[in-house]
């Protein structure tokens, strides 16, 4: 077993600055995962050179890969750090930002982007909150099935990072989204919106711009059935312009 861990980490210390690579050796402990790697660089931010810099920014909450903020490349994939075993990656580490997200500083991105695909396509079940609505509607068991795997996405956005369509040219909202839109749609409740829905999902960045390069598949770290949600959305949305062409 080796006696440090080598680690080389892509930093930047604001939006604007010029981005910096940090090498550190880290006493190795069998059974750590990327964020503990970096607490221990926290607990002693000193560099191979023994310069003394900074603790790393990145995020994280849940460490048990639920909460989706602690996206990274890691060795050149994005993946969770807390999910991330060191004693499973080569050396040396390389640990970098979501490279299509804005910096905010060192390997915390800001994905609002995703945030505001959800917004745009509506992806809620709409409850006002004024008065009590009463028990929901029930579902079937074969709906629960279907709905359950896509209610499972953490926002991570590790399916946006490595779609080669996801991009300022093309808009394209993403796999997540379309995932979302899908969850809603087959909702009793969300149901009401599935018109809008696929409206928004026709239009720009909507779910024509997927290639179906499948990378997201690969790279989701829960396994959502991400192609077959944007298949089904593709027909619904197709089904929706012919509906619309004839009811002008």
């Amino acid at each position: 077993m080796p006696s440090t861990i080598k680690v080389e980490i892509k930093r930047q210390a604001s939006p604007e600055a010029a981005a910096v690579t940090e090498k550190f050796e880290i006493p190795y402990r069998p059974g750590m995962n990327i964020t503990s790697l970096l607490g221990e660089i926290a607990l002693n931010p000193v560099d191979v050179t023994g310069k003394s810099t900074t603790p790393i920014t990145y995020d994280s909450n849940c460490l048990e890969e639920i909460c989706g903020s602690c996206a990274m490349l890691i060795n050149g994939k994005a993946r969770m750090a807390c999910s991330a075993l060191v004693d499973k990656l080569e050396q040396p580490i390389t640990l970098a930002p979501l490279s299509k997200f804005p910096v905010v500083r060192d390997l915390a991105v800001d994905r609002s982007v995703l945030f505001e695909n959800l917004k745009k396509v509506k992806a809620w079940v709409p409850i006002d909150g004024t008065y009590d609505l009463g028990a929901g509607p029930r579902q079937f068991p074969q709906v629960q099935e279907q709905r359950y795997p896509l209610s499972n996405c953490i926002s991570c956005c590790c399916c946006m990072e490595v779609c080669p369509q996801f991009n300022d040219v093309t808009n394209f909202v993403g796999a997540a989204t379309i995932a979302q839109a899908k969850l809603f749609n087959i909702d009793p409740s969300g149901a009401v919106l599935a018109e809008d829905r696929l409206r928004a999902l026709a239009g720009d960045g909507g779910v024509q711009e997927c290639s179906f390069a499948q990378n997201c598949v690969q790279a989701c770290p829960k396994e959502l059935p991400l192609t077959e949600a944007i298949s089904d959305m593709g027909r619904d949305v197709f089904v929706q312009q012919v509906k619309d062409l004839f009811t002008r």
